[in-house]
């Protein structure tokens, strides 16, 4: 009975044992799996680049519309949460069944907050087309009265240097006989050709609102599930790793979330309210094209640091076809609009959502913008910082291991570590140390 009972703990012993053998043999097997399909990855990106980049492409235009509804899902998110809180208050005053009132307040503040997208979008493109449609049209029309003006204006500023003067009215007439036998010889005789290149546009863009209506069903799908699918993803996570490693993974992702969501939505906010202030000042002082200079600042303000300079240039020469002096003024009035939105509007509202220098937000635009344009340039900086928490994590993580500091400041002066009792040497002790072995030498 004895020898039973002894062979019970000896039996369970082997089989724990053999259990976590054949678990340590996936995990083995799993990351050679890994690292072969990311080393076929890396061949085909590195001799199929084209081939690579064409499927990827294909493979972009049939997820377009799911991503299109995780977009616009993520950027209703933080709306329809702020609605549906609202409304809960108000139908529980009323409605007792809590789970009737959460898909009340749920379904009704989704369709508000499409609705409030809806108008917005409708109103933007209402007060852009118009006025876009009016600026192309009259300068057209209006551009031999505008070399004219722009002429005597010229004459007027530089009269007593006639040389000057007759240089850049001469530099003007070129440039303007230029452009109408650029528009007489290029662009008339290829009308067919811009013809057909119009035509794919408008099938493309037919493409895209088709695409983009079936986005907004997924969003409203997204939307109303978005716990379950989050429940989900935690229960595939906490599946694969062990309790330790996924809360290090969910917690990754909420910061990740935090800062993509505080940054994209300080942002927009940002935009729009320099878009708000740039139309009222240029209502004030009378500038051309108000509306549509007003709506490309404030647009091209979402992308990080480079934004307010890509939406200067196209609004200045705007402004400055129709009145050059006007034009000047308003480069005046954007520059100080900028230093307003770079050193007080900006870090009031976004304040450290990033935690990036000025030196990792340049570079983050640069290499997003360089490797997938405009929408790099804005989503550059969230990601770039998003690996840089991770990679901060890790190096904090290895260097508490070996009982070192992780603040970057005690870094700065370091000289070396003590390799046996891991004390920090610094330049001020190794100045001292050698100014005591100077006065050694000279003593002796």
């Amino acid at each position: 009975m004895a020898e039973q009972e002894k062979k019970v703990p000896q039996e369970q012993e082997k089989k724990d044992k053999l259990d976590s053998n054949l678990k340590s043999y996936l995990m083995i097997a799993l990351l050679v799996f890994v690292v072969f399909c990311c080393c076929i990855l890396v061949f085909f990106l590195i001799y199929r680049y084209n081939g690579f980049a064409s499927g990827w492409r294909k493979l972009m235009k049939v997820l377009q519309p799911i991503i299109i509804g995780l977009v616009v899902a993520y950027l209703l998110n933080p709306v329809m949460m702020f609605l549906e809180s609202h409304l809960k208050t108000l139908f529980s005053k009323k409605i007792h069944d809590e789970k009737k009132v959460w898909k009340m307040s749920r379904g009704i503040g989704i369709a508000l907050s499409l609705l409030l997208l809806v108008l917005i979008v409708y109103g933007l493109l209402m007060m852009v087309i118009p006025q876009l449609i009016q600026s192309i049209t009259g300068m057209f029309t209006s551009l031999p009265d505008e070399v004219e003006q722009l002429s005597k204006w010229i004459d007027t500023q530089f009269k007593g240097d006639k040389e000057t003067a007759a240089f850049m009215n001469d530099t003007l007439d070129r440039a303007a006989s230029y452009f109408e036998n650029w528009v007489q010889t290029d662009v008339l005789p290829q009308a067919t050709t811009y013809l057909a290149s119009i035509t794919s546009g408008v099938i493309s863009m037919v493409k895209l609102l088709f695409n983009t209506i079936i986005g907004l069903i997924v969003s409203v799908y997204v939307l109303m599930e978005k716990e379950k699918f989050i429940g989900q993803s935690k229960k595939i996570i906490y599946a694969i790793f062990k309790p330790e490693r996924g809360n290090i993974i969910v917690r990754t992702v909420r910061k990740s979330n935090q800062i993509f969501g505080g940054f994209i939505t300080g942002k927009i906010l940002d935009s729009v309210i320099i878009g708000v202030i740039c139309y009222v000042v240029l209502l004030i002082m009378n500038m051309p094209y108000t509306v549509l200079v007003s709506v490309i600042v404030g647009v091209t303000n979402v992308i990080p640091f480079f934004g307010p300079y890509i939406g200067a240039i196209p609004s200045f020469i705007i402004i400055a076809l129709a009145n050059p002096l006007q034009g000047l003024y308003f480069l005046i009035f954007i520059i100080i609009l900028q230093q307003f939105d770079g050193n007080i509007l900006g870090p009031k509202i976004l304040g450290n959502s990033t935690g990036l220098s000025s030196f990792w937000v340049v570079f983050a635009i640069l290499i997003g913008g360089g490797m997938f344009g405009v929408p790099g340039m804005i989503l550059g900086v969230p990601t770039f910082a998003v690996i840089y928490y991770i990679v901060r994590n890790i190096v904090n993580y290895f260097l508490r291991k070996r009982s070192l500091p992780d603040k970057t400041d005690e870094y700065i002066m370091l000289v070396d570590i003590d390799t046996k009792t891991n004390a920090m040497n610094y330049k001020e002790k190794e100045a001292k140390k050698e100014a005591s072995e100077d006065e050694k030498v000279k003593a002796e």
